[in-house]
C-alpha cells in the first residue's frame, strides 16, 4: 500500500501525520501550524475541503473516517470510522467517538462533545440517535466490507513550496487587471481576475478565487486574510468593499457587500449582495447574511438567516485560524 495520495490541485502546508493510505482529494487544503494535523490510515477528505490545526487546537483524525465534500475542520478531533456529509463544519475544540454520522451541512459547535456511534444533523449540530445496525452495515460497505483497523504508521510529510508555487495567478479582463501590493502574498492556487485591488500585508490563500470582471470593483485594504477556498464575486453595478484588517474564513462566499474594519467572517458563511456591515462584525459560522442587511458596528450575526445575537467585544483581534507570520 502507498503510504498517501494527494492530488495534485490540493496543498498541504506545513507539517502534517498521515497513515497509511491517506487520501486527499482535489482542491482540497491541510493547513498545520507545527505539525498539528495527524489522519489515521485510510481517512479522506474529498474536494474542496479546508482542515485547518494549530498549536491550541490540533487536528486528530481517526483510521477509515471520510469527509465528503466542502468539509471544514478547525481543531477538532473526530474518530475512527466516521461518515462525514458534504458541507459539515467542525469548530475548534469539538471532539467526536467512533462510528458517527454526520448529516449534510452539519455545523459542530466549538467544545461540543459528540458520543460514539452517533447520528448528526443540525445548525448547531445536535444527535438525534445512536446507530443502527442498517447504518453500522453502511459504513461497512462504504469501506469496502473492511472496518478493521490496524495499527496506524505514521509518516510525516512537509512540502516545501516550489519557486513557481509562491505566488498565485492574477488575470485580465478586458482592460482591467489586478493590483496586488508587493507587501501582500497570494497563495500558489488562489486565483485573482479583473478590476481587483489588494492592499498591503494582506494574504489570499489556497483555492481562494476573487472575480472583478465587468460587473465592478473589488478593493481588499490592508492586513486582510481571504483564507481557504473561498469565493469573492459581486452583481452588475455594484462595488466589494472589504476594509482593513478583516478575516474572511475558510469556504466562504462573499458577494457585492460592504465589510467594515476589524470585522471576522467565519467559515462557511455567506454574506450577499448589497449588504453593509460595520466596523468588527462578528458573522459565526455557518451563517447567512440576506442581500440589503444593514448592521451596525460591533455586532454578532448568526443564523440561517443571520440575525443580531450579541455585541462583539473582541476588537481587531484575528482568529486563531488565520494564517500566522
Amino acid at each position: 500500500m502507498t503510504h498517501h495520495k494527494i492530488e495534485d490541485s490540493a496543498r498541504v502546508i506545513g507539517a502534517v501525520t498521515l497513515g497509511e493510505g491517506v487520501y486527499v482529494a482535489q482542491g482540497t487544503i491541510l493547513r498545520s501550524e507545527e505539525d498539528s494535523v495527524s489522519l489515521g490510515n485510510q481517512s479522506m477528505v474529498l474536494e474542496n475541503s479546508v482542515v485547518i490545526g494549530t498549536s491550541a487546537y490540533p487536528v486528530v483524525v481517526g483510521s477509515k473516517t471520510i469527509f465528503g465534500h466542502k468539509c471544514i475542520v478547525l481543531g477538532a478531533e473526530i474518530g475512527d470510522l466516521c461518515e462525514i456529509g458534504n458541507g459539515t463544519i467542525f469548530l475548534p475544540g469539538s471532539k467526536v467517538g467512533d462510528y458517527c454520522i454526520f448529516g449534510e451541512g452539519t455545523v459542530v459547535a466549538p467544545g461540543k462533545v459528540i458520543p460514539e456511534e452517533s447520528v448528526v444533523v443540525g445548525r448547531p449540530g445536535r444527535v438525534i440517535r445512536k446507530l443502527t445496525e442498517q447504518d453500522k452495515a453502511m459504513i461497512s460497505r462504504m469501506r469496502g466490507n473492511d472496518v478493521t483497523l490496524a495499527p496506524v504508521a505514521r509518516h510525516k510529510l512537509q512540502i516545501e513550496p516550489r519557486e513557481s508555487d509562491l505566488m498565485g495567478k492574477l488575470y485580465p479582463f478586458g482592460s482591467k487587471v489586478p493590483f496586488v501590493d508587493e507587501s501582500a502574498f497570494i497563495f500558489d492556487t488562489a486565483e485573482i481576475t479583473g478590476d481587483v485591488v489588494v492592499g498591503a500585508n494582506s494574504k489570499i490563500a489556497s483555492g481562494v478565487r476573487i472575480i472583478g470582471n465587468t460587473h465592478g470593483p473589488v478593493r481588499i485594504g490592508n492586513n486582510v486574510q481571504i483564507l481557504e477556498n473561498s469565493v469573492l464575486h459581486l452583481l452588475p453595478d455594484n462595488a466589494l468593499i472589504i476594509e482593513d484588517n478583516v478575516t474572511i474564513g475558510p469556504g466562504c462566499i462573499v458577494h457585492g457587500c460592504s465589510i467594515g474594519a476589524g470585522s471576522v467572517i467565519e467559515a462557511g458563511a455567506i454574506v450577499c449582495d448589497y449588504s453593509v456591515l460595520g466596523r468588527n462584525t462578528l458573522v459565526k459560522c455557518g451563517s447567512l447574511v440576506k442581500q440589503r442587511s444593514v448592521v451596525e458596528d460591533h455586532q454578532i450575526m448568526e443564523g440561517f438567516p443571520a440575525k443580531v445575537v450579541g455585541v462583539n467585544t473582541d476588537i481587531m483581534k484575528f482568529p486563531d485560524w488565520a494564517i500566522r507570520e
